[in-house]
């Protein structure tokens, strides 16, 4: 898990030093436009990361920094609006600390509808924010170690809150870069009790590529 972390940083760095790079070697014949994409056009983008938890899950616990992988597809209104949908499974690995013992992992996918503005362009930049709001559906495989105890995180209300970039290559492809939160507080049926502390939001790390047509 460590070294997935560190290759995606890895890659994130030098994607958007090549785009600083290229950025300054022709920041002469770039200009600022109003609107960051044409009307009618389709996206997709496929893009994968990582995603450490805003908090403690629950307590007496400790939760690793997750694999992340997102899944867009969107629809321009006009030049400054989309409208679609994401899909993005997380995993976070999940540890008790008093005494140490490995719980399992928690599997989310989550299905968003979503809205993004782009409001500008600058060259072969276009930044963006969006907003998404859905479900959560979260599952838990416990580890052997629990010798045969279930944990059922409930599924939730999800909300993401999304900001980014994409850097075109040509009209119809672009790399992406893109960090989001994610909201996914619910409960934990652990053994038949509730447990009502179980918060697993987190925040996205994403790198990927976008085509357009």
């Amino acid at each position: 898990m460590r070294v997935t972390v560190v290759i995606w940083t890895l890659l994130g760095l030098v994607l958007f030093h090549g785009v600083i790079s290229q950025g300054t070697g022709r920041a002469e014949g770039w200009k600022i436009e109003q609107g960051g994409i044409e009307p009618g056009k389709f996206l997709l983008g496929m893009r994968a990361g990582f995603a450490p938890v805003t908090q403690t899950v629950t307590a007496n616990s400790a939760t690793d920094i997750g694999s992340l992988v997102n899944f867009q597809g969107m629809f321009s209104l006009n030049r400054w609006l989309l409208l679609g949908m994401m899909v993005e499974w997380e995993r976070h690995g999940m540890t008790q600390e008093r005494p140490g013992v490995d719980l399992g992992h928690q599997d989310t996918v989550s299905v968003l509808p979503t809205v993004e503005v782009r409001p500008v362009r600058l060259g072969p930049i276009i930044p963006y924010a969006n907003m998404s709001m859905g479900v959560n559906v979260n599952s838990f495989g416990e580890s052997s170690a629990l010798g045969g105890s279930r944990i059922s995180p409930s599924n939730t209300f999800a909300w993401r809150l999304g900001w980014g970039a994409d850097y075109l290559l040509t009209r119809q492809l672009a790399l992406n870069g893109e960090m989001a939160y994610k909201r996914n507080d619910g409960h934990a049926i652990v053994n038949g009790v509730r447990n009502n502390d179980w918060n697993a939001s987190s925040f996205g790390f994403l790198f990927g590529v976008k085509w357009y047509f």
